[in-house]
């Protein structure tokens, strides 16, 4: 299905992003996994993709680092040959009750999880703009829509990715090029696994499928997403959350 295309996945050494990268390498697809500090996970993964004969390569890179993600995005055009899909997956939490939150809560999650995907989006669209073609995939949350106790500064950063999907959506039609979102409920990641069980059995009471999400949704949309099959469709926001937010 994605033979002969590269995708960038930022966040990629686990949760979401790894099944992004092992769904991607399922389908064909090559894979630059971009990670901050999960080293050894991202390796793991990168082999993992190899082992699926795609070529995969692990990067570290601070995304909400303009220059370091601008250097780094040339350094995997140049490794792999193309570029053809990105995937804005990283993301951090510092969950606080607004009235508790510090600036520096606020500022880290909006650096990661909206400006680091300015930063990619900037520099790899500029490459697929040219060549008149190509995929964005924008990682967003239920959080973003509805919003959530303790996440202003989450909610927010999500809510700008959806803002920043559309605009995109409108900015690189012409040149062939899709962005799209996608927004998670509660799926069972490593931020799911911290929660108490009593807080996870009030989360389920909420969900109408009555059990958490796995990163393996995400990824399967995402696929879809990347491939000839949604040639047709831009500047959508697809909720993948058990119909939490109808």
């Amino acid at each position: 299905m994605l033979t002969g295309k590269t995708a960038l996945i930022t966040g990629g050494a686990k949760g979401i992003g790894r099944a992004i990268a092992l769904k991607i390498a399922e389908a064909h697809g090559n894979v630059a996994i971009v990670y901050r500090g999960s080293e050894k996970r991202a390796e793991d993964t990168k082999n993992e993709c190899i082992a699926l004969g795609v070529k995969a390569q692990s990067y570290q890179c601070d995304v909400s680092d303009f220059n370091a993600t601008k250097i780094m995005v040339a350094q995997i055009i140049k490794d792999f040959g193309n570029l053809d899909i990105l995937v804005n997956n990283a993301g951090i939490t510092n969950d606080k009750l607004l009235i508790a939150m510090k600036e520096e809560d606020f500022d880290s999650v909006i650096a990661t999880n909206l400006k680091g995907a300015f930063n990619m989006t900037k520099h790899v669209g500029a490459y697929l703009l040219k060549q008149r073609k190509g995929r964005i995939i924008n990682i967003s949350s239920v959080s973003g829509l509805m919003g959530n106790i303790g996440q202003c500064n989450y909610a927010a950063a999500k809510a700008g990715l959806i803002g920043l999907t559309k605009s995109t959506a409108k900015e690189m039609a012409l040149r062939g090029v899709t962005c799209n979102a996608i927004a998670p409920g509660f799926i069972d990641t490593d931020m799911t696994k911290d929660l108490k069980p009593e807080i996870q059995a009030e989360i389920l009471k909420l969900i109408p499928l009555k059990r958490l999400g796995q990163p393996e949704d995400i990824a399967n949309l995402c696929v879809y997403l990347s491939s000839e099959y949604s040639n047709y469709i831009t500047g959508e926001v697809i909720k993948v959350d058990g119909g939490l937010y109808i």
